[in-house]
Formats: C-alpha cells, sequence, structure tokens
C-alpha cells in the first residue's frame, strides 16, 4: 500500500518512516509546514528532512512555494489558545489532498512520534478528514520508538530543533530568558 507521510522534521520522521517501512508500505514524505518560523528554521528543517530521506532511501515532496506563514498567522488571529488543533488541520488538509491527487491508499503524520503533540487532536482529526473518503487516515503511536529516533538522528548529524516550529511555541520555550538578569545591569 502507498502511504503519504506529513513531515515535520527530519528527527521525528526517522522512526514513522522506519516502521513503516518495515511492515512493508510503499512511502513518500511529505513537507508542508507553513508554521514554522522564522524562514532559517524552516529551512535548517527542510534540510534535516532532505538528509533523513537519504538515508531511509525514500522520496518527499517538498511545498516550498506553499510556505506563506502569513496564511498561519491568519488561521489562528484571535484563536492562539487553539492554535495546535488549527496547525494540525492546515497541515493534514494538505497531505490529504496530496495524497488524494497522488493515488495513495493511507496518509498520516510524523507528529504523532512527538511526545509533546496532542496525539488524540491528530487521531481524531486525522480520521475525521478521512470519513467517507478513498484515502484513509493511518493512526500508530510512533513515541514508542522515541528513544532510537533521538539517538539515530544524534548518528546521522540531523539538526534537532529545540521547540515545535510556530512562534508561540518558540516564545513559550525561551521564555525563560526574560528572567535572566541583563549583562552589566544589577539584578
Amino acid at each position: 500500500m502507498k502511504i503519504l507521510v506529513h513531515l515535520c522534521c527530519g528527527p521525528c520522521a526517522i522512526t514513522p518512516i522506519q516502521t513503516l517501512l518495515e511492515a512493508g508500505f510503499k512511502v513518500t514524505g511529505f513537507f508542508y509546514n507553513p508554521n514554522i518560523h522564522p524562514l532559517q528554521e524552516y529551512l535548517r528543517r527542510r534540510d534535516s528532512v532532505a538528509l533523513m530521506a537519504e538515508k531511509l532511501q525514500i522520496p518527499v515532496i517538498y511545498k516550498d512555494d506553499e510556505y506563506a506563514p502569513k496564511d498561519y498567522f491568519r488561521a489562528i488571529v484571535f484563536r492562539e489558545a487553539n492554535r495546535c488543533q488549527i496547525c494540525y488541520t492546515l497541515r493534514l488538509e494538505r497531505t490529504l489532498s496530496i495524497a488524494r491527487r497522488g493515488k495513495f491508499d493511507l496518509f498520516t503524520t510524523t507528529l504523532l512520534y512527538s511526545k509533546f503533540q496532542k496525539h488524540e487532536q491528530i487521531h481524531s482529526l486525522g480520521q475525521d478528514l478521512a470519513s467517507g473518503g478513498r484515502v484513509q487516515f493511518y493512526y500508530a503511536d510512533f513515541r514508542l520508538g522515541w528513544s532510537k529516533g533521538i539517538a539515530l538522528s544524534k548518528e546521522w548529524g540531523l539538526y534537532r530543533q529545540q521547540y515545535c516550529g510556530c512562534l508561540y511555541s518558540e516564545t513559550e520555550r525561551y521564555a525563560q530568558q526574560l528572567h535572566k538578569p541583563v549583562l552589566g545591569q544589577e539584578p
């Protein structure tokens, strides 16, 4: 069976791709992430995906022409508290669209690898999007290979990001630095 896998980054893709290949799926990756901010971060993650794809010998569809953070911001403005659900929807809807056009049997996402993502929301959304259609959502708890994926990403020298990808997650990740004393100023 042909499966299209939404790829958020190289490190998170290792375990899901290996698992799917070992299960006999014909895997194609799809890198589409309008949420990633800033552009340099997007490029580092895209390059990391390319290295992972080379190592695992899978084709990847890149949609750099669709990198549009302004679309992401428009979708979440005044809905920031629900930004993850909106972000999942943007990415999975586009993945399903590509899967339909490419005559894939299934679609899934490497977001299901991360311990930091909302698994039930992703699972439910994928099922809802696929409901009644020819292309079905493939759910697996890829977190089971968390440690192995981290070890391989380090061994392969893949860029390992420190936040989910959006401006909000970056701010949350580094907010504690705002409380450190400014150099040259007394506390």
